[in-house]
């Protein structure tokens, strides 16, 4: 089988990056209207994964995210097995929002959401739609947030027939003021903790879905384990916030957060300072990661740098509360790793085990 990257499935980040920053570029112009507000923004929040507004008293934070294309994997699925596996997509939705919401210090507070379906029939499927209303409900139960509302537009010729579009956005606070995680205290001899992720979380699915076109049996493949492809690749995303509110209650504030999406490991480096992130510890990489790594040909550069490859989110904490944030995070359900260590040096990110290293040159997500 010819080798599959993440570009001929179509997601491309050096085009998609300069617009991004492009946007950042106009959006920091916009600062001052919240003056007109008697508020001002937190400026080092500006190319982080959540936006923040100094209230007096307290921090607001903020987060809009999608779910990309993981719906098609659960239509395609659902074909196979019946199930349609939206409330495992919903949960997908939230963690996109939540999960870069809290890399700030923030505690969600209310979710909004965002269903674009390609047309009213798409509405008209009950199962499907409880199941996604009921998802949504126990994800936002899970990490103790309010659903305040959302949208549900039919959108015929923007969004295909019988398709839908999923997306979230969350607002936090930061409170106390102290919590605010922005990387000001981030430093050389940091300790940096991995929390596993559950497979692919909702990036890299455009590439696990073009695998899928390949495979004689689609999504119905077997795994090495017996499971099926399709339902591998539909687990659940992790809500992490758990996590972070368990080690907020314990008086442990990271210096640093960074949530594992798209970019892969490489996000690891988001932080703007010039320092090296050197691991020597890898997580288990989930079977279904193993397996599309295997199956597109991919090396493991392009496999660290586009997939989270077993880590799904990154606490950058002093080194003397290393070892209670994994004990603490292993108490809210969820493994974790001392996995690596802030040095000073050129900003890169050196995996030992795999004798990789990525540059500062290789992540553009900040203006």
């Amino acid at each position: 089988m010819a080798k599959l990257d993440y570009k001929q499935a179509g997601v491309d980040y050096d085009k998609i990056d300069p617009l991004k920053i492009l946007a950042q570029q106009a959006a920091a112009a916009t600062a001052g209207n919240l003056q007109r507000h008697g508020l001002h923004e937190v400026p080092a929040s500006r190319g982080e994964s959540a936006y923040v507004v100094d209230c007096g008293d307290f921090y607001l934070a903020s987060i809009t995210e999608c779910l990309g294309t993981k719906a098609l994997v659960a239509d395609a699925t659902r074909a196979i097995t019946g199930r349609t596996y939206y409330d495992q997509i919903a949960q997908d939705t939230i963690a996109m929002a939540i999960n870069d919401l809290i890399t700030v210090g923030a505690t969600p507070i209310s979710v909004h959401a965002y269903w674009a379906a390609g047309g009213s029939e798409w509405f008209a499927d009950t199962e499907r739609a409880r199941d996604l209303v009921a998802g949504w409900k126990a994800a936002c139960d899970a990490c103790s947030v309010s659903w305040g509302g959302g949208e549900t537009p039919a959108l015929a010729g923007v969004v295909v027939n019988d398709r839908i579009d999923l997306a979230a956005s969350c607002t936090g606070l930061v409170r106390p003021k102290s919590r605010l995680t922005l990387g000001d205290q981030l430093q050389a001899g940091d300790q940096i903790v991995l929390l596993a992720s559950s497979g692919i979380h909702a990036n890299g699915v455009s590439l696990a879905r073009k695998l899928a076109e390949r495979l004689p049996a689609g999504y119905g493949t077997r795994l090495p384990s017996g499971a099926l492809f399709g339902e591998a690749l539909l687990a659940p995303t992790t809500l992490y916030s758990p996590v972070t509110e368990a080690l907020a209650a314990a008086g442990i504030v990271p210096h640093y957060c960074a949530n594992v999406t798209g970019h892969g490991w490489r996000k690891l480096m988001r932080h703007p300072a010039t320092l090296t992130y050197r691991f020597h510890t890898l997580p288990d990489v989930p079977e279904v990661l193993q397996f599309l790594q295997q199956q597109t040909g991919s090396d493991a550069r392009e496999a660290y740098g586009n997939l989270n490859m077993g880590a799904g989110f990154a606490l950058y904490v002093a080194a003397a509360d290393a070892q209670r944030t994994v004990e603490i995070a292993a108490k809210a359900g969820v493994r974790a790793w001392i996995a690596g260590v802030v040095e000073a040096g050129n900003k890169q990110v050196v995996i030992e085990p795999l004798g990789l290293t990525f540059g500062g040159g290789d992540l553009h997500v900040r203006a």
